[in-house]
C-alpha cells in the first residue's frame, strides 16, 4: 500500500503544526494510504510518542512511489534529511520567524530559527509540490526561488474550540469584568508588551474594571515573561493574567468569556487564534503585519499604527453592545463560513494529485 508520511520539527500537545499533522494523517488514511508522523524522538513528549515515529527510521519505511510531506517551520534535522529521502516530496511552509526577535532572550531558539532560514534557502527546488498556508508565506517562497507555490490554509478542527468549556474557568472569567484576550505563546515576535501597553491605556482611560488574559505557554522564554511582569509593575496595571499552558477546555473558556481579542503580533505565518476567536464570536482587533491581514480576510478590525489611545477607544467600542460590534461579528461569521465551506481536504488532494 502506498504511503504519505509527514515530517515535523517537533510534536507536542496543543501545537498548531502538530494538530494539523494529526488532521492530515486522518485525511490521508481516509484516502486509503498508510500515513505516519515522524519527528526527532527528543522533541516528542513521552506521552505523545504513540502518535509520532522516530525520524531516523523514516528512510527505511519509504518506497520510491511513497510521498513525504515536510512541515517547514524552524531549523531541524528533518529539513536536512528531507532532500535525501528515496521518495516523492512535498513541502508545506508555515513560515520561520526572523531570529532577531529572540536574540538576547532565547539564544537557542534564535539559533534554530537562523538554521531554519538557511535550510529554507537550500530546499528550493527539492520538492515536486510546494504549498504555503498563507499568501504571505507563498510570496516569501516565490522570492526565494521556489516555483509554482500554491496556498493551502491551515487545516483546522474548529470543533475542538467549540467544545464544552471548562466550568471552573468559565466561572472565574465570567464575573462582570471586561475581558481582553490574546492567545499564543509568550514570545517576542508576538509583542506581548504592546498588548499590555494597549490594555493599560484601555484600563486607565476607558474601563477600569477590565482584565487582560494572556493565554499561552511561556516555558523556555521566562526571561521575556519577566520583562512583561516588570512592565506591568512600572505601568501600575492591574488584573493581567498569564495562564501558562492550559487545557483545550480552559482555552475554550477563555474565548467564550472574552469581550475582545487583541493581537499586536509583528510576525505571523497564519495566526490560528484569530480564526478561533472569530468562530466563537469574539471581535478581533489586530495589527496589520505579516500574514494577519490575509487571515482576517476583510473581517474584524485592522490597524496600521500602534496609537494607544485610538486602540483603547476601539477596544471599548468592540467590547460594548454597539452597532459596530454587531457588524464586526457579522463580518467575522461570514469569514468563518468562507473558511469552513472550502473543503480543505479536497483542496489538499487536488494539490497532491500529480503525485497520487
Amino acid at each position: 500500500m502506498k504511503s504519505i508520511h509527514q515530517l515535523v520539527a517537533g510534536f507536542s500537545k496543543g501545537d498548531a503544526i502538530s494538530n494539523e499533522a494529526l488532521v492530515m494523517r486522518s485525511i490521508f488514511r481516509s484516502w486509503g494510504f498508510l500515513s505516519e508522523i515522524y519527528a526527532e524522538t527528543r522533541r516528542v513528549l513521552p506521552e505523545l510518542r504513540k502518535d509520532a515515529r522516530d525520524l531516523r527510521n523514516l528512510a527505511n519505511d519509504l518506497k520510491p512511489d511513497d510521498i513525504a510531506l515536510l512541515h517547514l517551520s524552524i531549523g531541524a534535522d528533518a529539513n536536512d534529511l528531507f532532500p535525501e529521502l528515496p521518495c516523492r516530496k512535498v513541502i508545506l511552509y508555515h513560515n520561520i520567524t526572523p531570529p532577531q526577535y529572540f536574540r538576547g532572550i532565547q539564544e537557542e531558539i534564535a539559533h534554530l530559527l537562523a538554521r531554519g532560514r538557511d535550510q529554507l534557502t537550500r530546499l528550493a527546488g527539492v520538492a515536486e509540490v510546494v504549498m504555503a498556508d498563507s499568501p504571505y508565506n507563498a510570496e516569501e517562497l516565490t522570492t526565494l526561488g521556489y516555483g509554482d507555490v500554491s496556498v493551502l490554509p491551515l487545516v483546522l478542527d474548529l470543533e475542538k474550540v467549540r467544545a464544552r468549556p471548562d466550568r471552573r474557568a468559565m466561572a472565574a472569567w465570567s464575573d462582570g469584568m471586561k475581558n481582553i484576550l490574546f492567545v499564543g505563546r509568550c514570545v517576542p515576535n508576538k509583542r506581548i508588551e504592546d498588548v499590555i501597553t494597549a490594555f493599560h491605556y484601555y484600563q486607565r482611560a476607558v474601563e477600569p474594571d477590565a482584565r487582560l488574559i494572556l493565554a499561552g505557554s511561556y516555558s523556555g522564554v521566562e526571561a521575556y515573561q519577566a520583562y512583561q511582569l516588570t512592565l506591568i509593575r512600572e505601568l501600575k496595571t492591574d488584573n493581567v493574567v498569564f495562564t501558562g499552558s492550559i487545557t483545550q477546555a480552559e482555552l475554550n473558556a477563555c474565548y467564550r468569556s472574552a469581550h475582545v481579542f487583541l493581537c499586536m503580533s509583528e510576525h505571523e505565518g497564519f495566526c490560528i487564534p484569530i480564526i478561533e476567536a472569530m468562530a466563537l464570536d469574539v471581535p478581533v482587533l489586530a495589527y496589520a503585519a505579516a500574514a494577519v491581514p490575509g487571515t482576517m480576510d476583510g473581517a474584524g478590525v485592522l490597524f496600521h499604527e500602534k496609537k494607544w489611545e485610538a486602540i483603547a477607544e476601539m477596544m471599548h467600542q468592540l467590547a460594548e453592545d454597539t452597532l459596530l460590534r454587531r457588524r464586526v461579528l457579522a463580518g467575522q461569521q461570514q469569514r468563518i463560513q468562507r473558511y469552513e465551506t472550502r473543503r480543505l481536504d479536497q483542496e489538499l488532494r487536488q494539490r497532491l494529485q500529480s503525485l497520487l
